[in-house]
């Protein structure tokens, strides 16, 4: 006979092996020919501080003790998604954390789709949302390709993943092994396209190309089985717009400016970022460095708002992000989660968040 602990850990536990994704010799099979693999991982160009294994239980201690912080006070305010039926030239939508809905020469990308309340293999452990997704994921209009940068639950999301399936014929385009997650979890074969670093594919007249990134991979306690990337989305008039995923700086944004760019629009991260794994987020500051490097025109933050990921109050990040931007004048846009708005003619930066915070 269960206890009512037990009974609890069966279904935190309901569906974990099926989260985790592909088994180690899928992944491996799609990496062995990769450069960047070696002995088993996925490298990093410019390797970096790494979290031993005996700091990741004060780390998790840590976290659990923060209380508030990395949290609203009050609820963040929702835009309403008003997404027309024609792509435009050059728009964006956020969707909060790194979820965005790219609109460039009248075709759609998603970027980094993420709509469960939880990032985690459990649909009852793990970091919840500070704030409702602003739309359905049904709500969203027929896209050309979904983009994904790494395997990290707060970027793939596996149900998220299990419904683009069903609500149209797109391509997910993944760095090398991510590839075997999506085929364990139904998506077919002819819908998945992995590259390597500066390999690119072209999808309705789009050219998507996998770029470097600084940081790591993995769904368990394995680590780096799959590759970790940003991209450079190209469309047939010759605008651009990078995505940076999840990184920390590195010399690799400035190699990118000069061969893929500039970059009318550029995504980056802002947020989770900790002296106690300084090379795999930026800092605020560093995100403002990265754009120059890459040639960015507007800068837009994500990574930030939705899931609380490290040690820093929750509006800090928009925060140093205002004041280093404008040191360096650099226009930025801060979108409410939902909001969508035209590149071309960004919306004027209101503080929404401070209120909130």
């Amino acid at each position: 006979m269960f206890t009512a602990a037990g009974a609890a850990l069966l279904r935190a536990a309901h569906g974990v092996p099926t989260a985790l994704g592909a088994s180690r010799a899928a992944l491996e099979a799609a990496a062995a020919e990769s450069p960047r693999f070696c002995a088993g991982v996925f490298r990093n160009t410019e390797p970096g501080s790494v979290v031993s294994p005996g700091s990741i239980g004060p780390i998790l201690a840590a976290l659990i003790r923060r209380g508030r912080t990395g949290r609203p006070s009050r609820p963040v305010p929702l835009a309403p998604v008003d997404v027309p039926g024609i792509a435009a030239e050059l728009a964006a939508t956020w969707y909060g954390h790194s979820s965005v809905l790219i609109e460039i020469d009248g075709r759609r990308v998603l970027v980094d789709p993420v709509w469960s309340d939880r990032v985690s293999p459990s649909r009852l452990i793990g970091p919840r949302r500070l704030h409702p997704a602003p739309t359905p994921l049904g709500g969203l209009p027929t896209v050309d390709a979904v983009l994904v940068s790494h395997d990290h639950y707060d970027h793939l999301d596996l149900p998220t993943v299990r419904a683009l399936l069903h609500a149209g014929t797109a391509p997910f385009l993944v760095p090398l092994g991510i590839g075997a997650h999506l085929r364990r979890w139904g998506i077919p074969e002819h819908r998945v396209i992995e590259l390597d670093w500066d390999e690119s594919a072209d999808v309705a007249g789009l050219t998507l190309t996998c770029t470097e990134a600084r940081h790591f991979s993995g769904r368990s306690l394995r680590r780096n089985t799959t590759l970790w990337s940003s991209w450079a989305i190209a469309g047939p008039s010759g605008k651009r717009v990078f995505f940076g995923g999840d990184t920390g700086y590195t010399a690799a944004f400035a190699a990118i400016g000069e061969r893929l760019g500039p970059f009318a629009l550029t995504l980056l991260p802002i947020g989770a970022y900790s002296e106690q794994w300084p090379d795999v987020h930026m800092t605020p500051e560093e995100t403002v460095r990265a754009h120059r490097d890459l040639q960015g025109g507007l800068l837009v933050p994500v990574h930030w708002a939705t899931f609380n990921l490290g040690f820093h109050p929750w509006s800090e990040p928009v925060d140093r992000l205002r004041t280093a931007a404008e040191s360096a004048d650099i226009t930025v846009a801060v979108p409410r989660p939902g909001e969508r708005f035209e590149v071309a003619t960004p919306p004027p930066v209101q503080d929404w968040w401070t209120e909130v915070a």
